[in-house]
């Protein structure tokens, strides 16, 4: 989809998407089309429930004294709330409800809004982001799809005051877009076609924005002693690779440390050994998700060139059972050194962090290490769909994250860590077991994370399992691959660690 700028006047064809307030307080445009309707659009609220709340939505089909082929208004709720969110919620509301309507063009009108402490442009280029967020589709491999079951329109103009400076301030969103696409993407392809070397494939692209790639093999991770990484991989006939990608936005920074964040990237997890049930056993296409985040991170800094020096790794395997796999009570060593007892095959997303957590910290240096997985059910018993788990090492990181995740709607909840917690994982022929128990599985698996990270970094773990993927839709996110920690992460950046 296509998205303009332009000065605010009434559309000569298609769809008109206007605004109001709570309390049926109807914006400039909103109130200009009510007068050259004759008063459509208030009678259709005196007809209605519609009241301007956040939320609400009432159409008026082809109303006579505009062009428009529909007139939608769409409630902001109280003016002191539109906010960058909320701005991006109207814009995903208004391009769901254009996006069928078989014209292949509409209008977004965005007008001042007295009480919100967002300029108009801001309006504007925070309304096409959550526009564009919101037109995401999968449908490379929908065949029989008929036509009018697909988007009509291609082209969405946001028509305001200031266009010209809400067009500069949507150029770095639709940026980080790209970076939320692609992790989308690589969330919804099926395991025969994303596995180890074609998602390295994938990160490679990267090297187009001036990201330096550079790729592990097996053989080079067994030299680095990656038994842990190695020791998930061994049942399948698909390779495992460690990725490294590496974005050096701020150059007069170059000898400090960087920050970096590492991604969980098992392409397909059977559970190994220790095999899952069979029922929903096709999701585990996407519990390659934290390395999808990663990657489509590196994307977006790339892309808006952000003034950051960051690191993003990810380790890739596909957890299978066979003849070669992995069975629960081997004892693997760590590029580390310190050895593990597998319990447990199906917990096998915390070895594969072990290794690409340590090569990260041993070769990069960072000043602080965020990871990204899939990690743990027990996550989603905690939290449900609506929060990732965050456990830390850092207050400070941790009011970060926070912060960062309200103002782009990816929100996280810090979870404990403790010594009490810590023995759990004690194996009695090991440095450790991985997994501790029925109980407290999301914390026992951060413990377990915590052991292989150095005293000197700032660490952050969120297990994004309850979040990657979502079975209804949202204004700006889908049904499907959510790409959430993009939008996270990319904000952190932006607030905290640009020069």
């Amino acid at each position: 989809m296509k998205i303009n700028f332009s000065s605010l006047s009434l559309p000569r064809t298609g769809p008109l998407v206007v605004s109001a307030l709570s309390g049926g307080k109807l914006l400039a445009t909103a109130e200009r089309v009510d007068m050259a309707t004759g008063g459509a659009l208030t009678r259709a609220m005196n007809a209605s429930r519609f009241k301007g709340e956040s939320g609400q939505s009432l159409t008026v089909m082809a109303p006579s004294g505009v062009r428009a082929s529909r007139v939608i208004l769409i409630g902001l709720g109280e003016a002191e709330r539109v906010n960058d969110l909320a701005a991006q919620t109207f814009g995903g509301r208004a391009w769901k409800a254009v996006a069928g309507t078989g014209d292949k063009s509409a209008m977004i009108a965005v007008d001042p809004i007295k009480g919100s402490k967002l300029k108009t442009w801001e309006i504007s280029a925070n309304a096409a982001f959550g526009a564009l967020l919101g037109s995401y589709r999968f449908d490379k491999y929908r065949t029989r799809e008929k036509a009018d079951a697909k988007p009509s329109v291609t082209a969405l103009t946001i028509a305001s005051r200031n266009s010209a400076d809400a067009k500069k301030a949507y150029g770095p969103k639709a940026k980080v877009a790209d970076g939320v696409f692609m992790t989308r993407d690589l969330v919804s392809e099926p395991a025969n076609v994303i596995y180890p070397v074609t998602l390295a494939q994938q990160a490679r692209s990267l090297s187009k924005l001036g990201v330096k790639i550079s790729v592990l093999d097996e053989k080079q991770m067994a030299k680095l002693n990656m038994g842990a990484l190695l020791g998930v991989a061994q049942g399948s006939a698909n390779k495992p690779r460690l990725v490294v990608m590496q974005w050096n936005g701020a150059p007069k920074a170059r000898n400090k440390r960087p920050i970096a964040f590492v991604g969980k990237g098992v392409t397909f997890d059977t559970g190994g050994i220790s095999i899952k049930p069979a029922g929903g056993m096709e999701d585990m296409k996407w519990d390659m998700g934290g390395s999808g985040v990663v990657i489509g991170l590196m994307k977006a800094l790339a892309g808006r060139k952000a003034k950051v020096n960051a690191v993003g790794v990810v380790g890739l395997v596909e957890n299978m059972p066979s003849s070669t796999a992995q069975r629960p009570g081997d004892v693997v060593e760590t590029m580390s050194g310190q050895t593990v007892e597998v319990i447990n095959t199906d917990a096998e997303g915390r070895l594969v962090l072990a290794d690409a957590m340590w090569y990260c910290q041993e070769r990069y240096k960072p000043h602080t290490l965020i990871d990204l997985a899939t990690l743990t059910g027990a996550i989603i018993v905690s939290l449900g769909n609506e929060n990732a788990g965050m456990f830390a090492n850092d207050d400070d990181i941790c009011e970060k994250l926070t912060a960062a995740g309200k103002l782009v709607g990816e929100p996280v909840w810090r979870m404990p860590l403790g010594d009490a917690y810590d023995k759990l994982i004690n194996s009695d022929i090991a440095d450790m077991k991985n997994i501790g128990g029925r109980w407290g599985g999301s914390i026992t698996a951060a413990q377990f994370l915590q052991r292989f990270i150095k005293d000197d970094v700032k660490w952050a773990h969120l297990d994004i399992a309850g979040v990657t993927w979502s079975n209804k839709d949202a204004p700006t996110v889908p049904k499907g691959g959510t790409a959430f920690g993009v939008r996270l992460l990319d904000r952190l950046v932006a607030e905290h660690y640009e020069s």
